[in-house]
């Protein structure tokens, strides 16, 4: 080794004066390379969930006002099918009652 290249320099010597960079050359800039698409390949996950959990919110304020939608229709339709205002609306617009017990007629199989 020469005195006064480090052995980063002694290597691209050697690559220049041969034509074939070193073994140590290759591995590091394999590593590197390796580092870059990792970090390429981290920042795009990071990305797609901050985009994914920002959806999965939207969908979970979505479903509690379906939810809470749902709970007043089934309210709704409890006060629409009461008992009390079937009767009262088949009283007074189809002038329906209740039958007399003499009017009764069982029939049996």
């Amino acid at each position: 080794m020469k005195q006064g290249l480090r052995p980063s320099r002694l290597a691209l010597t050697r690559w220049a004066s041969t034509g074939m960079p070193s073994a140590g050359l290759l591995l590091v800039t394999g590593l590197v390379v390796a580092c870059l698409i990792t970090a390429t390949v981290v920042i795009n996950v990071s990305h797609l969930t901050r985009e994914q959990y920002g959806r999965l919110q939207q969908l979970e304020r979505e479903r509690d006002q379906l939810q809470t939608e749902w709970g007043q229709l089934l309210l709704e339709e409890s006060a629409w099918s009461s008992p009390a205002r079937i009767e009262r609306l088949a009283t007074e617009r189809l002038d329906m009652r209740l039958p007399h017990v003499n009017e009764v007629e069982v029939i049996r199989p």
